[in-house]
């Protein structure tokens, strides 16, 4: 998964506030609303893809996939938590 250490630096890009390692409900969720086709991230584009791991801005409003072991951590890549 992703190296401790990273985690560490690693900031949102938007109000560069803390990140953390999804958690396994959080996960579930998002990905049974991706199934659904309810899912846009920022860029108002569709999810289609469910996420493996993820990263959760420290207010837990978005967050930003890991694919192949690298963050995408651009603001319109984010994904809403909520609604």
């Amino acid at each position: 998964m992703i190296d401790q250490e990273l985690l560490e630096i690693l900031a949102c890009p938007e109000d560069k506030t803390p990140v953390r390692l999804a958690s396994s409900s959080e996960l579930e969720a998002l990905n049974a609303r991706i199934r659904q086709g309810q899912v846009r991230n920022r860029g108002n584009e569709p999810v289609d893809q469910e996420v493996e791991a993820g990263l959760v801005r420290e207010d837990g409003k978005y967050l930003y996939a890991i694919r192949d072991d690298i963050p995408i951590m651009l603001i319109d890549e984010a994904i809403p938590l909520e609604g």
